[in-house]
């Protein structure tokens, strides 16, 4: 059955308080000193009692340990602060696009002609120039798209003048003279060959014959 969690809190009685605090300092001065031993670590452990008396366990100079600890806090706390920094930078950066994107559309909804109504007249005036401006660059455009097609109108107009008078310029072809043959077939008429009922007019009476 696995036991639950005791919360730890403060030993209220101060005799009893004491004594743990001896027990569990000296249980401490001892694991700090088996981990110097087994494991080879420098270990350095500093303790200050309720009533501010200093204890202490270093496996080499105490000095040493301390002067290198802050050595490597120093070296640690640029690149974390680095980080940091770099972090509220992003935060700023983006921040500020999301601000821009949202006034870009807005800016966009007004030219559109929506959400016109909390406008003032100085607005509705800058963005009355802004359109009578960008309608002039569409003219502008659009004026220049017809002067191209033009020109490549022309451009083409003249090619074909120039194919014709180059086509103007050469010699007829001679045509083919009619051969003996050709006069020959030309001469000669077909004849239509009539049926011998052809002229015979055939008349047929039926019932009594009357004579003259």
């Amino acid at each position: 059955m696995v036991r639950g969690k005791t919360q730890m809190k403060r030993i209220e009685n101060a005799t009893s308080r004491q004594v743990t605090f001896s027990k569990r300092r000296n249980g401490l001065l001892k694991k700090a000193f088996e981990l110097s031993v087994l494991c080879d670590a420098e270990v350095a452990l500093i303790i200050f009692s309720p009533r501010g008396k200093l204890y202490e366990f270093s496996s080499s100079c105490m000095q040493d340990t301390i002067e290198r600890y802050r050595r490597n806090t120093r070296s640690a706390q640029p690149m974390q602060r680095s980080d940091e920094q770099n972090m509220q930078n992003l935060k700023h950066e983006t921040a500020s696009l999301m601000k821009k994107i949202e006034l870009l559309e807005a800016s966009k909804r007004k030219l559109m002609g929506e959400g016109l109504g909390s406008c003032s007249l100085d607005e509705l005036q800058q963005i009355e120039q802004q359109l009578e401006k960008s309608v002039s660059v569409v003219r502008a455009r659009k004026n220049q798209a017809y002067k191209h097609q033009i020109d490549q109108l022309k451009e083409k107009e003249k090619n074909l003048v120039a194919e014709n008078a180059r086509l103007s310029k050469q010699p007829p072809q001679p045509q083919p003279q009619p051969t003996t043959k050709d006069h020959q077939r030309e001469d000669q008429q077909p004849y239509a060959e009539s049926s011998p009922s052809s002229d015979v007019v055939t008349e047929l009476f039926i019932g009594l014959h009357r004579s003259s």
